[in-house]
This record gives structure tokens, sequence and C-alpha cells, in this order.
């Protein structure tokens, strides 16, 4: 097992109505999302990661440390396992501050930190907050209070169950970003459940998607959201995120160019520097095709192209079509006489015009 792929996990568990059976090689570092449907099995996988589940049968090793294997009756309970665990609801102890229940989760820490407390308050903002009760905090606070906690316990694995969940929109953009700055300072791996698209887009490295308690696919998020043959195509979600760069910005038309291997894409002026990475997303439903680069529009964003796959879509008028641009996949929702009309065949070259892009930073 490399150290990309540093944890397998293979569980199965029957119950009434819902069967859980996985096997996966999981990597060791990034936030890989347990992304699907309601019912589809991530709470319970993650369950049985943390120790929370022992019915059924199952083998967990996490960095070559065997936590659970059932055929040679090894269970490491929850307390002995090294990880933090952050709920849908933070589960503050009304009683203390927040600086006691920080401490908390320091005493239970063992061995030497991996994440010392004032580095954990740093990365969540909250240090204005240490002498505060729960019941002083908003909805994004005790969340961001919650994570600090899991991670003053210096966890070597971190589990986050829809952690967002209970917040509005206003608070979980409140929130993101310093989920964002946990994944890319720490060394910790990050297992994230979530139903939300995009939380998975702006957040994940890897993805697991479950449907009805078996794994329908699991990879790289850019390489996994590009497939045409996953139930996540086949949605109005459907569609590519994409790493850019910051190269430039236009004052005078308060727009910002990013770019990206396969071409660049102009936004609305963006307050990050020169250099700064950023991700973005392109919904299948926001991609146009020509034979011929276009001109006299006011889409700004063509892109060079070509076929790689076309499959059909969720209603019988569209198809999805596959593209590769210079190493950067695409998906395009066109209709099936546009489909025709164009003679689009796998190998075709053409430009794809983007009409929106979502920013998710």
């Amino acid at each position: 097992m490399t150290a990309d792929s540093a944890i397998h996990a293979c569980f199965h568990l029957d119950w009434p109505g819902f069967t859980l059976d996985v096997d996966l090689s999981l990597p060791g570092r990034g936030v890989t999302a347990l992304f699907g449907h309601s019912g589809s099995g991530k709470t319970t996988l993650l369950r049985c990661l943390a120790g929370l589940e022992r019915q059924g049968s199952g083998s967990l090793r996490f960095k070559g440390d065997v936590w659970q294997d059932s055929a040679c009756g090894i269970f490491r309970p929850t307390h002995q396992r090294p990880l933090g665990y952050v709920f849908q609801e933070a589960s503050l102890f009304a009683h203390l501050s927040v600086k006691k229940n920080l401490d908390y989760g320091r005493k239970r820490v063992n061995g030497g930190h991996k994440v010392s407390l004032d580095h954990a308050v740093e990365l969540l903002g909250i240090g204005h907050l240490l002498d505060r009760m729960p019941d002083r905090l908003s909805g994004g606070e005790r969340q961001r209070v919650a994570i600090a906690r899991a991670l003053a316990t210096s966890p070597e694995l971190l589990l986050m169950d829809e952690p967002l969940a209970a917040l509005d929109l206003k608070r979980k953009n409140e929130i993101l970003p310093y989920l964002e700055r946990l994944r890319d300072e720490l060394e910790i791996p990050v297992f994230y459940v979530s139903h939300s698209p995009d939380e998975v887009a702006r957040l994940a490295d890897h993805i697991v998607l479950l449907s009805e308690g078996r794994v329908v696919a699991a990879g790289g998020l850019r390489e996994t959201l590009a497939r045409l043959d996953l139930p996540t195509a086949f949605t109005e979600d459907a569609g590519v995120v994409i790493e850019a760069v910051v190269t430039s910005h236009d004052d005078a038309y308060h727009l910002t160019r990013l770019d990206f291997p396969g071409g660049n894409v102009v936004v609305a002026r963006r307050p990050e520097a020169i250099n700064r990475r950023l991700r973005f997303r392109v919904h299948a439903r926001d991609v146009s095709l020509t034979l011929t680069r276009a001109e006299g529009t006011s889409i700004s964003n063509l892109l060079p192209a070509s076929v790689t796959e076309i499959a059909a879509a969720d209603t019988p008028a569209h198809v999805l079509v596959r593209l590769d641009a210079h190493g950067t996949p695409l998906i395009a929702r066109i209709t099936r006489r546009s489909l025709d009309h164009l003679n689009i065949i796998p190998g075709k070259c053409l430009w794809a015009q983007i009409k929106a892009v979502a920013l998710l930073a």
C-alpha cells in the first residue's frame, strides 16, 4: 500500500432494509468526500471508520496500523483510535467556556500534540471567542469551536459528518474558508460526509460516491466528476471542477483572468492576488459547442477542445458530451438534435463556449 493509498477499509453490515458493503483503498492525506443521496450509507461508513458501529464484519487498516479485523478478533474502540469526530451539531458543553471546551479535547491527548491548541485556534479564527459561553455563539462560531476541539485531540484522522448541514447559507459561507485552510495547511486526512455538490467541489481532493450502501465510484475529484457513466453526470449539477491560477486583473472592465492547463477564462474581478490558486466549477448546462470560433458573441470564454465521449442524459432530448481541452476535461449538455446537426462524434475538434463560471472561493 502506497503513502497515497494508506487507508484500507472493508465493511459488511446487514440490517433490515439496508446493507453496507464496501471495500476501499483511500488516500492517507487530503479531503475525501463521502457523497451520495440520503440513505446511501455515508454516515454509516463514517461511524464504521470511527469504531462507533460494531455490527457485522469488517477490517480497517490505517497507515499500517490495524484498527479492526473481525477475522482475527481485533477491534480497537473509538477512544483508542487517534481520530477526531465533528458532528452536524456542535455539541459543546453548555456549562463550559470556549476555552474550557477546547481544554477538554486537549486533555484527551496521550502522546505529543500534532496540532497545538494555539494553532487550532488560529486556523479556525476563534481567538476572540475563548471567554464566551456556547449560548453566546452563532451557529457558525459553535461549529468552528467544535472543529477546533476535535483538532485539539491531535487526531491522525479527522471525520466530519455534514458539519454545515445545520447552518444557513450565510453561516456556511462564513465557515468554508476555514475548512479550506484546514485542507491546505494540515496534513491530517479528512473524511467529509456531504450531500452538497458545492461543498464537495470546493473542499474535496478525492470522492467516494455511495448508493444504497455500495461504492459506485471512488477516485480523484476532477477525474470522477468528469465521468459520464456515473449518476452524478445525469443531474442538473453535472459538471467539472478546474484548478486555476490568477494571472491578471483588468481594472478598466473589473475582470480577472484565470489560467489553467488547456486555456483560460475571464471572470468578474476577484480580490485574490496574482499567482493565487482558485477552483472554479463549470456546469454541463453552461457549455455550448460550435464548430468554428464564434465571432460577434457576448460569450468571451471559448476553449478549443476535442470530443472524447458521448452518453445519454437523464432526458431523451439531451446528451452529454465529454471534451478534452488540452488536458482539462469538460462536459457539455446539448440536445440530441444539435448533436446530429453538428455531426459531433468522438475525435471531432470544436470550440467549447462557457456561458458561466462558478467560482468556488
